[in-house]
């Protein structure tokens, strides 16, 4: 039976393939704690979340500061990034194009599909969770996002992952196994081919 990939999450379960991550959230930018970072990154898969919010956390220059240098320990610890975007996709997809990176991933779009088309040009991936599914754009976008780019998440709700799944499989016209075994190999074309044993029970 596959496994569902819960690309980003709040509230692990060990019933899903679930990303270890450990980054500086951008709301939490002000805070300088880089060095305690870099010293956990031995641990995880991917960096994250990081990225830029217009609507809270501290003024967008110290949240600039923080990313730039979060994608800078992603280039150098050759990390995937996990990155969170509210009100800021064009400045956030400049500073993306600044730093060769392993591999992209925007958890909970909330964007056009033009959006959606420009970062997936880029070879970037987009996950998608309850609180995309409110939104008709991206519920546009989610409709376009090509399988060998799309993940599915949880992040802070309590919304079981396979129910996602299943809201998902009805929007795009496809099966839940279907979703499953896509995302299942978009997991492990990032993180490598015994991901799909990773974090499972």
């Amino acid at each position: 039976m596959l496994p569902y990939v819960d690309i980003h999450t709040h509230h692990p379960t060990g019933h899903a393939v679930e990303l270890r991550t450990a980054g500086i959230h951008p709301w939490d930018a002000a805070q300088d704690n880089i060095g305690a970072l870099e010293a956990r990154l031995g641990q995880v898969q991917a960096l994250g979340e990081t990225g830029l919010d217009r609507l809270r956390g501290p003024e967008m220059v110290c949240q600039l500061r923080m990313l730039r240098a979060q994608l800078e320990l992603a280039r150098k610890h050759r990390l995937p990034v996990v990155l969170h975007c509210v009100k800021a996709f064009e400045p956030l997809m400049r500073e993306l194009a600044a730093v060769p990176l392993r591999a992209v991933i925007f958890h909970g779009f909330i964007g056009s599909r033009q959006q959606a088309a420009e970062a997936l040009k880029k070879g970037y991936y987009l996950s998608y969770g309850i609180r995309s599914f409110a939104s008709p754009r991206s519920v546009e976008a989610l409709r376009a996002t090509p399988a060998e780019r799309l993940f599915l998440e949880t992040d802070d709700q309590e919304t079981p992952i396979g129910e996602v799944y299943a809201r998902t499989a009805e929007l795009r016209g496809e099966s839940v196994e279907a979703l499953q075994r896509c995302t299942l190999a978009n997991y492990e074309r990032i993180f490598g081919e015994a991901a799909s044993d990773e974090n499972t029970i």
